[in-house]
């Protein structure tokens, strides 16, 4: 079978194969790139493999390009990459890779085409196209690779045990591949993905992290974070999200099952926003119910505080993931700490005082914490679910009328630590904090308005009730 190429990219496989056929080595198009196009799927990634110095090849193909391109290379795995019109090239020597039992490394040899394409995590990523004169165009596919294509079917080149013992994180990206293609796992395959699961202990916890978080990025992040659980996967990974499977029933009392909860949540989310970070704090938003769970005789279940003690569990999951631990991770804890406060305001009437201590909680991240708290609707009663909406539109209108009306839109109080310091001639110091949260406090509880004057004026009454006296007046601060 032939392999319909492009127009714009025939041009460059034709160079590759002038270039391969000087150096006398075969070459070819392999992975991805032919899977994406047999699919439809458009792809810019291009993974050549030659039976030979894939490096030399790279220099070979770019010297021809006009204008030459940069050639980036890895030696130690030896790789090179160019890019060229949009496309981002990538050249290998053919080659064979395993793991011992406890690396994390491979150990590569040079091979064949088939102890290339034998490597290979799928069927489908195995196809290869000849770039070669005499068979240019012409699919290798040694697996039944198109087929499994055409069934919608992931299935191992090699026996599962073979192929996810060598490398075990292809039994991640066998499930990303599941959640991204909308194709099943053949049975055998899955059956060795639970086999050999606690083999995924020798890999990177930043390489288990990028497909994890390619799988968030999906459409339906549910169907790979199902299969990642049903696996056994989770339970390793992310062992606090697979805590949350379970539904227990007490005096004929069940709470739901918080793990397909949050997957639904999730689900939700990912339909308001392409947010990486919201994402992850969908998932994590309930990571502590299984630790506050209660029975209650009158009240039934209850997790009471689970949004706080799951604001403290966030650092430590980020740091197991490798996960970033700045700004990013301040942002999931937020959401997760914030994420009852909004439902808790359509409850009952909703006063200015509640209305402004959300705006200022979630600052800049208040659309996002919305759009969080209403992805967290589940509810299958359409009368509940309407009310739910319903209140959340009105506490959407209330937190503009405040907004507006008290300025509060990325609030901070006009009375800095730096004013009471100087104010009242003192360094850096408990009573400046004491001093600080009054002010603010009052201007939130709408004591004082949200003015310069008033929240002065309030400030050396807060200084006067701990024997503070002033060396500054307001008019001192003008203009600050």
């Amino acid at each position: 079978m032939l392999f319909s190429i492009e127009p714009h990219e025939r041009k460059i496989f034709e160079l590759v194969g002038r270039c391969a056929r000087e150096m006398g080595v075969p070459a070819y198009v392999i992975g991805g790139y032919v899977r994406d196009r047999l699919l439809g799927r458009p792809t810019k990634d291009i993974d050549i493999v030659c039976v030979g110095d894939g490096i030399r090849l790279a220099e070979t193909v770019a010297g021809k390009l006009y204008p030459v391109p940069k050639i980036v290379v890895f030696r130690r795995f030896g790789t090179a990459m160019i890019r060229h019109e949009g496309m981002e090239i990538e050249f290998v020597g053919a080659r064979r890779e395993s793991y011992r039992d406890d690396s994390r490394k491979p150990d590569v040899e040079q091979g064949t085409l088939a102890d290339d394409q034998n490597r290979r995590d799928l069927t489908i990523n195995a196809l290869a196209v000849s770039l070669n004169e005499d068979t240019f165009g012409q699919i290798v596919d040694p697996f039944d690779g198109l087929a499994h294509l055409e069934q919608k079917i992931l299935k191992t080149p090699l026996e599962p045990g073979k192929t996810y013992s060598d490398d075990p994180l292809r039994m991640l990206r066998t499930i990303r591949f599941a959640n991204q293609l909308g194709f099943a796992i053949e049975a055998g395959t899955f059956k060795g993905i639970s086999k050999y699961r606690n083999r995924i202990h020798i890999i990177s916890k930043e390489r288990i992290t990028t497909e994890l978080e390619k799988i968030l990025l999906t459409a339906r992040p549910s169907v790979g974070f199902k299969l990642l659980f049903d696996s056994g996967l989770l339970q390793i990974i992310m062992p606090e999200v697979a805590a949350l499977q379970g539904v227990e029933d007490r005096n004929g009392r069940a709470h739901k099952d918080n793990f397909y909860h949050t997957l639904e949540v999730l689900d939700n989310l990912c339909r308001r926003s392409n947010n990486i970070w919201l994402r992850w704090s969908a998932l994590l938003h309930d990571i502590a119910k299984p630790a506050t769970k209660k029975f209650d005789k009158e009240n039934g279940w209850t997790f009471h505080g689970h949004e706080w003690l799951g604001a403290k569990m966030v650092p430590r999951i980020f740091r197991n993931l490798r996960l970033p631990l700045g700004a990013e991770m301040e942002y999931v804890q937020k959401m997760v700490r914030l994420h009852l406060r909004p439902i808790s305001l359509t409850k009952d009437e909703v006063t200015d005082s509640a209305v402004r201590r959300l705006l200022f909680d979630a600052g800049p991240d208040i659309e996002d914490l919305m759009k969080l708290c209403e992805s967290d609707i589940t509810t299958k009663n359409p009368r509940r679910m309407a009310r739910y909406l319903e209140g959340y539109e009105y506490l959407k209108e209330r937190m503009s009328e405040v907004s507006e009306a008290d300025r509060m839109r990325l609030w901070q109080p006009p009375i800095t630590g730096d004013i009471i310091m100087s104010t009242f001639g003192i360094e850096p110091s408990r009573d400046v904090g004491v001093i600080k949260t009054a002010v603010r406090e009052a201007i939130l509880d709408g004591e004082i308005p949200n003015e310069f004057e008033p929240a002065f004026k309030r400030m050396l009454e807060e200084g006067k009730k701990i024997g503070l006296k002033p060396g500054k007046s307001h008019h001192d601060f003008s203009g600050s």
